[in-house]
């Protein structure tokens, strides 16, 4: 009986040992496409032996997650935009994160004050321009809207998150009653009706259909290493717009922590390693983003393309103005 007892005990702490095991997990809901984190959840995995399971998409993750009710997987969502990630604050279905670590990692106005949200990695709204042209010694987005440029501008959907996001950044600056002039502008000057990502512009500009676009810096370095799309980032400039005035608007990847998190320890060591200077010098290295940690430097490709002055207005000002932005874009019809 004794040797019974000893085997069944061994066996139910064994038993014990594979839950235990089983439950180190995280589960990621994320809008940032696969190889673009894919990098950094593997070096998590391998240095803390907990197992990263990503759900993947485009669109939906909100109402994936309110479907889901508390029974959602989900512990961190990651955000490719302020918009999508300020959505889940509203919809209440994060819950805030305490961590001294992450707090020294990302600067405060990187972050919310009441630590729901956190920036990962800030990428400039550039203004790209063909060098058919010479390279302006000075570009403003409100320049976008001047008789010089008609007929010459190309850029995606102005109710994506990214264009959403200039545009409540505009309204911060200027007022409603003075964006919706400039939109008005834009729209006007457009080479084309808006369509495509914010690649496709810049190989508008290389075939002649434009000669100035939108978009994101990380895209430059993206088109400089992908061998068939080198040649449409060596037909332009990447310019930083507003370096005499506020400055450059700056946009951002984020994480948060899901509301119902069921492995939430687990959660918070994945957004603590995300802030580091491991996590942070990777997402600077391959996807060629601006870390939001202050102690990692940028890689070489985005240093060539030399320093810039960032608009200083916290996120959380800019974000304020999307409800508006996305309401002016629908008043002027900038996508008809």
């Amino acid at each position: 009986m004794k040797k019974l007892l000893s085997i069944a005990s061994a066996i139910a702490i064994s038993c014990s040992s594979l839950i235990a095991q089983a439950a180190e997990e995280v589960n990621v809901y994320s809008y940032r496409q696969p190889f673009l984190i894919e990098p950094m959840l593997k070096e998590f995995e391998d240095q803390t032996g907990v197992k990263v399971n990503v759900v993947f998409a485009k669109k939906g993750l909100e109402e994936r997650i309110e479907r889901e009710g508390k029974f959602s997987p989900a512990d961190v969502v990651l955000t490719s935009d302020m918009i999508s990630l300020f959505d889940l604050v509203d919809r209440k279905l994060v819950q805030p994160v305490s961590s001294n670590e992450i707090n020294d990692n990302i600067p405060v106005h990187l972050r919310d004050p009441n630590n729901q949200w956190y920036s990962l990695t800030m990428r400039v709204r550039n203004i790209y321009s063909s060098k058919r042209s010479d390279k302006p010694v000075d570009i403003n987005y409100e320049d976008l809207a001047s008789a010089q440029y008609q007929g010459k501008i190309c850029t995606r959907s102005g109710k994506h998150p990214y264009n959403i996001g200039l545009v409540a950044s505009m309204i911060a600056h200027k007022g409603e009653a003075e964006t919706k002039k400039w939109l008005e502008g834009v729209k006007a000057n457009l080479a084309r009706r808006p369509q495509g990502n914010d690649r496709a512009q810049v190989k508008a500009i290389k075939e002649g259909v434009c000669d100035v676009s939108l978009g994101n810096s990380y895209y430059f370095g993206k088109m400089l290493q992908n061998e068939d799309q080198k040649a449409w980032a060596d037909a332009v400039y990447i310019n930083f717009p507003n370096q005499s005035t506020e400055g450059s608007h700056v946009n951002i990847s984020g994480m948060v922590m899901a509301k119902y998190a069921p492995n939430k320890d687990n959660a918070l060591k994945l957004m603590e390693y995300l802030s580091s200077e491991k996590a942070q010098s990777i997402y600077a290295r391959d996807n060629m983003e601006y870390p939001v940690n202050p102690k990692v430097p940028v890689s070489d490709t985005v240093a060539a393309w030399g320093k810039f002055k960032a608009d200083p207005l916290p996120i959380s000002d800019i974000a304020a103005n999307r409800t508006k932005a996305q309401r002016l874009l629908d008043e002027v019809k900038f996508d008809l």
